[in-house]
């Protein structure tokens, strides 16, 4: 559980991190932390990056979780699969699109890659530390690692 909470915090970080630099490079059209506006809460931008940066460890965490079960699929088609769900999902509820096909204009592709790339980090390290504890037995030795050969 160790491995999902560092995977998680750092891949929380990176994101946040990311979306700052969409967000300074106008490679995005919403700010990150615009919650804060919308909801009219009444934080300083530093404690609002920290929610972000909680809220999406939570979200990794759960995606860690739940996909490490997936093992026997490729974690490119995992990853493409939810980071493009993740990635239109937000950009469809922030910009409030219609369902059809002129909105796909509207979706940062920047935003969707960095989405996917993250993704991939998370499902690829929680499969792979899934099928090293699921097969640890066969790396073990059938005699002892004293005994000389």
């Amino acid at each position: 559980m160790l491995l999902a909470i560092i995977t998680c915090l750092v891949s929380a970080i990176g994101f946040s991190c990311a979306l700052k630099i969409l967000h300074y490079f106008s490679l995005i059209s919403w700010h990150p932390i615009g919650f804060v506006k919308k909801w009219e809460l009444d934080m300083a931008p530093f404690t609002a990056w920290l929610w972000l940066g909680l809220v999406l460890f939570i979200l990794f965490l759960l995606l860690y979780i739940l996909l490490q079960y997936t093992w026997r699929v490729p974690a490119f088609f995992t990853s493409l699969v939810v980071g493009l769900a993740i990635a239109f999902l937000t950009e469809w509820i922030i910009y409030d699109l219609p369902a059809e096909k002129a909105s796909f204009k509207k979706l940062s592709i920047p935003f969707i890659v960095t989405t996917v790339m993250t993704c991939r980090f998370v499902i690829e390290t929680a499969k792979f530390h899934y099928y090293n504890r699921k097969f640890a037995y066969r790396k073990k030795l059938m005699y002892k690692n004293t005994m000389i050969k």
